[in-house]
This record gives structure tokens, sequence and C-alpha cells, in this order.
């Protein structure tokens, strides 16, 4: 008579799952027990590959650094899919079975790598993988304006040139304004007066 198991799966998953949180935290204790804490300004200082950290955390990050990272991630994310794939192509049980398993497995392989070396090109033709782009893109709009009118605007530079500012340039109201005595200002009282107390034993 065969033993029945009295934990099921999910059980053995979450007797795993607590062991696992309490082994990260003896550790984390055994860590903060026996480790030496010996704290300086040297070690506090954020660690920049060694290099001595300088100016301000707070800066404009090149959003290149993105692109680049995006780039990595897509081909890190298809050794992910490759690696499944391998394992199935590489049994020879599968095979053995139905041999259009494998070639059904190495075309489904060849279109995914496909995609991936299609979008490679793409980002590579346009030259989002040049760090330093050697000849600048000036965009261009298409409207129906046509050049002349720039070309007039353009030489019709006395019409909006400023002019140099002078007093006798002014309106005759405006000077009039600007020499009229100001009205004398009120000096208002306070609202209320502040009282102090002497002390007692004065």
């Amino acid at each position: 008579m065969t033993d029945v198991s009295q934990i099921s799966e999910f059980g053995k998953i979450l007797i795993f799952l607590i062991t696992g949180i309490i082994m990260v935290c003896v550790i984390f204790f055994v860590n903060r027990l026996f480790a030496p804490n010996n704290p300086n300004p040297e070690k506090l200082t954020s660690y920049e590959c060694g290099e001595e950290p300088t100016g301000n955390a707070w800066l404009p990050f090149n959003s290149r650094f993105y692109v680049i990272a995006l780039i990595f991630l897509l081909f890190d994310v298809e050794m992910v899919f490759i690696f499944p794939w391998a394992t199935v192509f590489g049994s020879h049980e599968i095979i053995a079975q139905d041999a259009r398993w494998g070639w059904f497995s190495l075309a489904e392989m060849f279109v995914f790598l496909g995609i991936l070396i299609l979008g490679l090109v793409y980002v590579w033709a346009k030259g989002d993988l040049e760090w330093i782009k050697a000849k600048p893109v000036t965009p261009t709009i298409d409207v129906s304006i046509p050049a002349s009118i720039y070309e007039k605007l353009n030489l019709e530079q006395s019409t909006y040139a400023v002019k140099a500012f002078s007093l006798t340039n002014q309106e005759p109201e405006a000077i009039a304004v600007a020499e009229a005595p100001e009205p004398a200002q009120t000096v208002r009282k306070p609202m209320f007066k502040p009282t102090f107390k002497k002390p007692a034993n004065e």
C-alpha cells in the first residue's frame, strides 16, 4: 500500500519560499553580527568604478545610454528564448517520435532571429548606434508658402528695426505724463501700539 503525501505541490512551494526567506534573514543577521563596522568618509562616498565622485549627482543623463541599454536588453531576452528552443531541438526523444518537430522548431527559430536581425539592421541603418553622428540631419517641413515671401520679409528689415530710445521721440502726452509730479504718499500709522511690561524685580 503506497503512502499518500500529506503535503500538496503548493505546500512544497510554500515551504521552499519560507525556507528561502528564513535563510536570507539568517545570513543578514550573521553578517551584522560578525562583520566589522568601521565607517569613514571615504567608505561612505558613492562608488563610481574606482573614480572619485565629483560634482552634483543630479545631472542630465544622455538618452543614448538608453538606446544602447534597450538593444542589449533585446538580445539578452533573445538568449532566454533560445535556451528552451535548443533544449527541444536537441531532444532525441521528441524528434524520434515525429521528425517534423525538428524542422518546425528550426523554422520557428529562423523566423524569430530574422525579426530581431531585421530590427538591428534598421537601427544600424538609421544611425542610432552611432555615439556621435557625423552628419546632422536638418529637419524639413513641407509647407505651401513660397520661398519668395520669406525673402521679402527678410528684406524688409527697416520696418521691424528697433529704434533707439530718446525722450524727444516720445509723444507729447507721454512726456507730460512722465513729467507729472507724483502724488505724495501718506504714511500709514500702525493699527496697534505694542506695550512692554517691566520686570517685577526693578
